[in-house]
């Protein structure tokens, strides 16, 4: 296990770099540059800008060099220093402009993961052993509500609900009176009240898909050759079913790490446009169409990596979990 795990980290280092250049060159296809758009913006407003100062600031900023050169500057800063460039938009480092947002990401995420694995794995077992009960037919309906509904348009739905049953306005993460106020108890509850509705709107939106899985790979687990000799030994129903059964259904819900890393990072986009939730994933967007190469870069790079890892860490849990899995003699 140690040698296959030293081997795919080995592995990591040139598909990183890989995907580096593939995104900094993707973010440099579009015509123009971050100088040449904010200029434009400058002209627009009606502030007169010379040639000669135009000239000045894109050789500041470095966009009077080719782009091999611009990426090699980026990634030697990373490799080196740990610095991942300068945000163009926002004026200060990439990585403060990252950290800023970052806390509100991860723990609306992870929240919204947990709730979703807490309700859609009890669920999805219940569902399974009870199968065509009212339960069942309850969570099949559950699941497909969650799969069939598009979360931007449950966030539309339910911050409307609040507000007009509630008086409660869910957008943002604070209330006005608390915008500028101090950290105190009472802002930090304020804060928890505004991240219920996302945390439920994101992790209803994964519960379905959970739910609909699990059940149906636990079922065909249930109908296996060593379920039923078991059953014939004797085996109480509760170890049967947590020794092997559920422990393979649930081999789908956790090999998909590979994105749930990522998604942990980024947050849901949509859901975070349309409850003004200040996460990574808005800020992506914004960084996209502003052409903030540095920033959506560094973003799109660290996407990309806690994608490898997190499908490196599925593909360790799997060879752990099921005994039939094998990678090129992990089990010799």
């Amino acid at each position: 296990m140690l040698v296959y795990i030293i081997r795919r980290l080995i592995m990591l280092i040139p598909i990183l770099f890989l995907v580096s250049f593939i995104a900094f060159f993707v973010i440099e296809l579009p015509p123009g540059d971050w100088m040449t758009t904010y200029v434009s913006q400058l002209r627009a407003s009606g502030i007169e800008l010379s040639e000669q100062e135009a000239q000045r600031l894109s050789e500041l900023y470095g966009f009077d060099q080719p782009m091999y050169a611009r990426y090699l500057k980026w990634v030697q800063g990373i490799v080196l220093r740990g610095d991942f460039g300068w945000s163009f938009q926002w004026g200060k480092p990439v990585s403060e402009v990252i950290a800023e947002r970052l806390p509100v990401t991860l723990a609306i995420s992870l929240m919204a993961l947990i709730f979703s694995w807490l309700i859609a794995i009890p669920i999805g077992i219940y569902s399974a052993t009870h199968q065509y009960s009212f339960v069942d037919y309850l969570a099949t309906f559950i699941g497909f509500i969650g799969l069939a509904t598009p979360g931007f348009l449950l966030a539309l739905i339910l911050a409307w609900a609040v507000y007009e049953f509630f008086g409660f306005s869910a957008l943002g993460l604070h209330s006005r009176e608390y915008l500028d106020a101090p950290w105190s108890v009472a802002k930090v509850l304020d804060m928890l009240k505004h991240m219920i509705l996302p945390l439920v709107i994101i992790g209803m939106s994964s519960a379905g898909s959970i739910i609909r899985v699990l059940r149906a790979n636990l079922l065909d687990e249930l109908k296996k050759q060593y379920v039923i000799t078991a059953r014939c030994k004797g085996m109480s129903e509760i170890r049967l079913l947590f020794k092997y059964p559920v422990r393979l259904a649930l081999n789908p819900v956790f090999s998909t790490i590979g994105w749930l890393l990522p998604a942990i990072f980024a947050g849901e986009v949509l859901i975070s446009i349309v409850l003004s939730v200040p996460s990574i994933g808005p800020l992506l967007l914004r960084s996209t169409l502003a052409q903030d190469t540095y920033l959506t870069g560094s973003i799109v790079l660290i996407l990309s990596a806690l994608t490898i890892f997190g499908t490196l860490l599925s593909d360790i849990y799997l060879a752990w979990a099921d005994p039939r899995i094998r990678y090129g003699g992990l089990s010799r």
